[in-house]
């Protein structure tokens, strides 16, 4: 199958998008639905394929709501790129494509709505990739409770905490989850909590199958990463750096537990599902303990953490007292896998060497706006720019918290700069014998260098049978065997060549010179 773009990769890499449909050009930066505005492009009912004509803000007039099939391609504005701001923008519908687009939401109007800035609920086939997300005032970005999904190499950073909720303080990064859903290679930066939330739906919850890894988490402070109920997840070669909010939060409960946390995984209480009551529709879930692979998860303020991912990591953030009692001896064994959780081709690093590819290449980073520049700063020099009054450094409660750092015309809001020419190709629409639009093959051409950068070193796994410890084929046998080549093919099917085989090798899948997963056929 194609995959939706080169580099395209986890459950949700084989979305289309708009592909087969026509090309719709944004040409203007007003939010009026009018033809041209990026409100008219992606509300419509057809296929389309978006590209922008146009760089800078733009300044909603409401909530927009991104329809089935289609692609948006970031990319392709001149000048410094997109940026959609002021209100939430949601994923409505399945087989949605997102690219190289910034959504700073702000709570300016927080009287009208109180949404996150870029979100997906129970949609499927949904692929997000270098995107840059901040300024919430629920969650940054919540892709949840669909299949096929995948957050990609995006920065999820400074959620609002203090900013009018009608809930109170929030400061979130997101809720995550789905059947069949891959959250990689993200920058979670300077938020409250929820970094992510392991969070399943009523629609999945009884087969929430998720898989994290390479992602960056700095600087959290509440609950960090939690959830989990009754999940199926992978938490693999991630990178944990506690941040000044996470010390003070440290000082404050006097225990470095939270600074310690992996992820603090819970269940379904009776209260929750008022089991003993009129059970609701969590009730399915009652005292269901999820399934969790977690290893080569890497904290640099405590690094034997990275030998034992589970004591502190895992275990001791059990609270018994919030789960019904029910965390036992059993439970504790039967949570913990040691293989993982089925998952979906995505290029895998150790967390140390993800943790410079993220900080250099995640987010709408073609040209990276001031904010990001601070925030991969900040992270990189265990820094909090900026800060909200009362609050831990660096959690903010309003985008103007950082306005003193980020200059120009659209203060707090980055400026972006117009200047360049619009992407132009001949037979735009029609697809070209690689199967892409010739669009979209102009619309990768420009982002190739990033997606072949951030992926250099990585090894691309696949599937839960992996067997580790191959480097490469063992070309030397103890007793004569006749050689023989075989077809090699990737999971998904194609014959990428052969290679010399002894007839008992098996079927299976092999690492081949460290680098690439395939199956034998032979």
């Amino acid at each position: 199958m194609l995959s939706a773009f080169p580099g395209a990769e986890g459950f949700g890499m084989y979305a289309t998008g708009g592909r087969g449909g026509i090309v719709y050009h944004v040409t203007s930066l007003a939010d009026d639905g009018s033809e041209g505005t990026f409100r008219k492009a992606v509300e419509s009912d057809e296929p389309r394929i978006i590209v922008f004509d146009v760089s800078g803000t733009i300044f909603l007039k409401g909530s927009v709501a991104i329809r089935a099939n289609k692609t948006l391609l970031g990319q392709t504005a001149p000048g410094d790129g997109i940026c959609v701001a002021d209100y939430p923008v949601t994923i409505i519908g399945n087989n949605v494509i997102v690219r190289f687009m910034r959504f700073r939401l702000g709570n300016r109007n927080v009287k009208d709505h109180e949404g996150d800035g870029l979100g997906s609920m129970d949609h499927h086939n949904i692929i997000i990739d270098h995107c840059s997300v901040s300024w919430s005032i629920d969650e940054c970005m919540s892709v949840y409770g669909g299949r096929n999904l995948t957050v990609q190499w995006c920065i999820v950073s400074q959620s609002l905490k203090n900013a009018g909720h009608s809930k109170g303080a929030h400061g979130y990064g997101g809720n995550w989850g789905g059947n069949g859903a891959s959250y990689h290679h993200n920058l979670i930066a300077h938020n409250e909590s929820r970094t992510p939330r392991l969070g399943p739906r009523p629609g999945t919850q009884t087969n929430e199958r998720m898989d994290m890894r390479n992602n960056v988490i700095y600087n959290w402070a509440g609950e960090g990463c939690y959830g989990g109920e009754g999940m199926y997840v992978n938490i693999v070669n991630n990178y944990y750096k506690p941040g000044p909010a996470t010390a003070a939060a440290v000082k404050a409960r006097d225990n470095d537990l939270i600074a310690k946390r992996i992820a603090k995984i819970g269940i379904r209480t009776s209260e929750y599902t008022d089991h003993y009551g009129t059970p609701n529709q969590w009730d399915v879930m009652w005292h269901v303990w999820g399934k969790f692979y977690v290893d080569g998860n890497y904290n640099p303020q405590y690094p034997s953490l990275y030998n034992d991912n589970w004591t502190d990591g895992i275990y001791n953030q059990i609270d018994n007292s919030q789960c019904d009692g029910t965390f036992n001896d059993e439970v504790k064994s039967s949570m913990h896998l040691e293989k993982p959780n089925i998952f979906s081709n995505v290029t895998t690093h150790t967390a140390q060497t993800a943790y410079e590819r993220v900080l250099d290449y995640a987010g709408a980073c073609l040209h990276r706006d001031a904010l990001d520049n601070v925030i991969v700063s900040d992270t990189r020099n265990g820094a909090a720019t900026s800060t909200g009054t009362g609050n831990y450094a660096g959690i903010i409660n309003t985008q103007n918290d950082v306005a003193a750092v980020i200059s120009g015309k659209d203060s707090p809001w980055p400026t972006l700069s117009t200047s360049g020419s619009p992407l132009s190709v001949t037979d735009e629409a029609e697809i070209a014998s690689n199967g892409y639009a010739n669009i979209e093959n102009a619309a990768n051409a420009l982002v190739a260098d990033i997606m072949e950068a951030g992926n250099e070193g990585g090894t691309v796994l696949d599937d839960e049978d992996i067997f580790t410890g191959i480097n490469t084929f063992n070309t030397q046998h103890p007793t004569p065997i006749t050689q023989h080549p075989s077809p090699v093919y990737t999971l998904q099917g194609i014959c990428i060549g052969t290679i010399d085989c002894f007839n008992q090798l098996s079927k299976g899948i092999y690492i081949v010179n460290g680098k690439k997963i395939v199956r034998n056929k032979g």
